[in-house]
C-alpha cells in the first residue's frame, strides 16, 4: 500500500524540538522547519506542551511520527541518557497523543534518521550493513540490515577508551564542553571509529546529526581505511524518518 504523502515528522532532541511536513515520496520538507529549544529540565510535562507547540505551529491534520532520544518498545522509553530520567518507563506515544489529540507512533531518533538514510539516502543502494551515526548532544546509531532496521542500536552508550558511555566525551555537545577544535575532535573520533568498525563491520558508516553541517572542517582526519559519508539528508533525516512511521509501522 502507498504512503499517504505527506505527514508531519518530529524530532525531539537535546537541546531542540524540531518537526516540518514531509513530502513521504520524496524525502523533502514541504514546510519550513519549526524549531523549539528543548525545555530544562526536559520533564514529561514540559517537553510534551512543546511537542504541542511544534504540531499546533505546523497546522496539518494526520498521524504524527516523533523520533524520541531513548530506546523505545511499543511506543514506551526504556530509557532516558538525554534527556530527563522521569520518561523512563513512559508511554511516549500516549503522552504526546494526550497533549495534541494526534495520533503519534514513537521510534528512537538515530532510528528514524536511518529510516531516512535508507529510503531516500546514502544508506540507499547498501547491499548488507550501513551504520548511521548522529552526532549532537549524545551519540546516536542506527544500524540497517539489507535496508531493514536494527532497533535501538545504542553505540553510543559503549565504553571506549575507559569512557562510559562513551558519548560523554566523543558526541558534539561533549567537543564543545572540552573546548576541542575540529581537528582535535576529528582525531578522537577517528579511534572512535575504528574501534566500532572492529566490532560491526558495517559497509558504510553515515556521519548524521548538528557535526554534518561541518564535515569540511574534520572528514580528512576520519580512517581512510573506513568508508564513511556525511547523511544525505543532513539534519533532517530525522526528521523525515519520523515522518515514514506515522501511520504506526516502521515503513
Amino acid at each position: 500500500m502507498p504512503l499517504v504523502e505527506h505527514r508531519i515528522g518530529i524530532d525531539v532532541g537535546g537541546s531542540g524540538i524540531k518537526g516540518a511536513i514531509v513530502d513521504r515520496e520524496k524525502g523533502e520538507l514541504v514546510s519550513e522547519r519549526l524549531r523549539i529549544e528543548t525545555p530544562q529540565p526536559a520533564d514529561v510535562p514540559s517537553v510534551a506542551r512543546t511537542v504541542a507547540e511544534v504540531v499546533d505551529g505546523l497546522d496539518f491534520p494526520g498521524p504524527i511520527g516523533a523520533g524520541f532520544p531513548s530506546v523505545i518498545r511499543d511506543g514506551v522509553a526504556l530509557s532516558a541518557n538525554n534527556i530527563h530520567h522521569d520518561w523512563i518507563g513512559t508511554d511516549v506515544a500516549k503522552t504526546f497523543s494526550e497533549a495534541t489529540g494526534r495520533k503519534f507512533t514513537i521510534v528512537n531518533d538515530a532510528d528514524a534518521a536511518g529510516l531516512a538514510e535508507a529510503r531516500f539516502g546514502a544508506a540507499r543502494d547498501v547491499p548488507r550493513k550501513a551504520l548511521v551515526l548522529t552526532f549532537g548532544t549524545g551519540i546516536g546509531s542506527a544500524l540497517m540490515f539489507k535496508g531493514e532496521l536494527v532497533p535501538n542500536f545504542e553505540l553510543g552508550q559503549i565504553e571506549f577508551e575507559g569512557v562510559r558511555p562513551a558519548e560523554q566525551e566523543f558526541s558534539a555537545k561533549a567537543r564543545k564542553k572540552r573546548n576541542l577544535s575540529w581537528d582535535d575532535w576529528g582525531k578522537e573520533t577517528a579511534r572512535y571509529l575504528e574501534y566500532v568498525q572492529e566490532v560491526l563491520n558495517p559497509d558504510l558508516i553515515i556521519f548524521g546529526g548538528g557535526v554534518v553541517k561541518e564535515w569540511e572542517q574534520y572528514h580528512h582526519l576520519l580512517p581512510s581505511t573506513l568508508r564513511i559519508v556525511p547523511a544525505q539528508l543532513l539534519n533532517n533525516a530525522g526528521i523525515v524518518g519520523a515522518s515514514l512511521v506515522a501511520d504506526g509501522a516502521l515503513s
